[in-house]
């Protein structure tokens, strides 16, 4: 009965997902409507996009504006100029042909949505695992251009970039040397949003960039409406496990605020998250002796780790004594997200669907017919 309910709920979401795109675009026209993100505007203009990139550290300011225009409009080099001066929006050719990239991010995203034959080199290709990088690099058609704090800019010169994708910091001090050439910076700055689906909207962002529209539509769309389902779903079981979430590194344990995007997912796999009413969107930085005391009568405690191999007990225990303090040491009701070996970081930024799957499914072992884990696996 739970099999076909959760089918049946993916079935109505993704209807009632496409109803709700073909009514925004019906209402307003071109013009791009974004039902979460709050950061990102597109405003469609004669002949160009302008994107506008909220400052999300200063509130009412703007950290970017881009002036996205076709490669084969009309009168482009006449405009460019002029209009970069007047609006204070950076010109980007679009689709892109030759970007850099400096997260995995984003390789994975753009492996997602087929462009890869459009990104010509990358930076820190040390924690780049996804695939066509890797075999890009090896044969000659992508370009290695450094660590992501001091890329190789002549590299990124030589590589023909049409622009360059990076992660904007607060208070950072700039891009450096790269802001000194004349290749249009992309600051991508989806992971400051405020909600899971916030951030995977993004992807319709990156699609107007690379002329993947349709494709990034799809794959939001289908990101969404499986999100809902999964949150219905597990909004039927009256079962709630309490749930401790990672481990400590060094003398802290950092644990998720209850606004962070993981907060909010263990709130929408229903749970009991102790931390649930923090209010900070990052992690809180906690001593071992308060998390044994919100969380050592925890049912689950599902944590990341970095290893070649899957972890054990006894690698926790040697890791730290105290684990064996913790109920869900004592019962068993472990899960482990081995980083190394997983898909983790690269796809649940805009995937945040699958990660979901997973939790409602350890969370909630009476629902059936769920596919396989994806990223936590049960310690042995």
């Amino acid at each position: 009965m739970k099999q076909i309910l959760y089918i049946f709920l993916i079935a109505v979401s993704l209807l009632s997902c496409a109803d709700r795109q073909t009514k925004g675009q019906a209402e307003t026209g071109d013009t791009v409507v974004f039902r979460y993100a709050r950061l990102l505007t597109v405003e469609q203009r004669d002949g160009y996009r302008m994107v506008t990139i909220q400052n999300p550290w200063k509130e009412g300011k703007v950290l970017h504006r881009y002036r996205l225009v076709p490669y084969d409009a009309v009168a482009q080099h006449q405009t460019e100029r002029r209009s970069e001066k007047e609006e204070g929006a950076t010109v980007v050719r679009v689709p892109l042909r030759r970007s850099v990239i400096f997260t995995s991010v984003h390789a994975a995203l753009l492996a997602e949505l087929g462009a890869q034959r459009q990104v010509a080199g990358v930076a820190d290709l040390k924690y780049m695992k996804v695939p066509f990088v890797q075999q890009g690099v090896r044969n000659g058609r992508i370009t290695d251009c450094g660590d992501g704090m001091s890329p190789v800019v002549e590299k990124i010169i030589d590589a023909g970039a049409d622009a360059i994708l990076l992660s904007p910091f607060e208070n950072s001090g700039g891009y450096g040397r790269l802001e000194e050439i004349s290749i249009p910076l992309i600051e991508c700055a989806e992971y400051m949003e405020q909600s899971p689906l916030a951030r995977a909207e993004w992807v319709r962002f990156y699609g107007m960039l690379y002329g993947k529209e349709r494709e990034a539509d799809s794959l939001f769309a289908l990101v969404d409406s499986s999100y809902h389902a999964l949150k219905t779903l597990a909004a039927t079981t009256d079962n709630l496990q309490q749930v401790l979430m990672d481990k400590q590194t060094g003398p802290v344990w950092y644990v998720p605020g209850g606004r962070s995007t993981i907060g909010q997912m263990l709130r929408d796999a229903r749970c009991r998250y102790p931390f649930d009413s923090d209010d900070h969107s990052g992690s809180l930085a906690l001593p071992f002796e308060t998390v044994l005391e919100k969380c050592g009568e925890a049912d689950v405690w599902l944590f990341r780790y970095d290893n070649r191999q899957p972890i054990t007990k006894a690698q926790l225990s040697a890791e730290q004594p105290g684990y064996g303090q913790l109920r869900p040491m004592r019962k068993g009701s472990l899960y482990g997200c081995n980083v190394m070996t997983s898909m983790f970081y690269e796809e649940t930024p805009f995937r945040p669907d699958l990660l979901l799957q997973d939790f409602v499914q350890i969370l909630h072992p009476e629902l059936r017919g769920m596919p396989p884990l994806r990223y936590y696996q049960k310690v042995e």
